[in-house]
């Protein structure tokens, strides 16, 4: 797996929502789902590595090697 070339943004955060994306190289993109979002074993399975609780919640059509996630601001 290639996750050494794995990149993952700084997070970025609203009143809600912490973020990140994540850019997956071109062998490792090629096994995203093209019809679903990841669940979390969906995306460590392809060697994405972050804390428990990130969900992946939005794909960028135009760069199917981006992921989205984002999960809940805690308090």
């Amino acid at each position: 797996m290639s996750t050494r070339q794995i990149y993952y943004s700084d997070k970025y955060f609203d009143e809600e929502f912490e973020y990140r994306h994540v850019m997956l190289p071109k062998d490792v993109a090629k096994m995203v789902p093209k019809n679903h979002l990841m669940s979390e074993a969906e995306w460590r399975s392809i060697g994405v590595q972050q804390s428990h609780g990130w969900i992946h919640y939005m794909k960028h059509e135009p760069e199917p090697h981006i992921l989205l996630f984002r999960r809940k601001v805690t308090c």
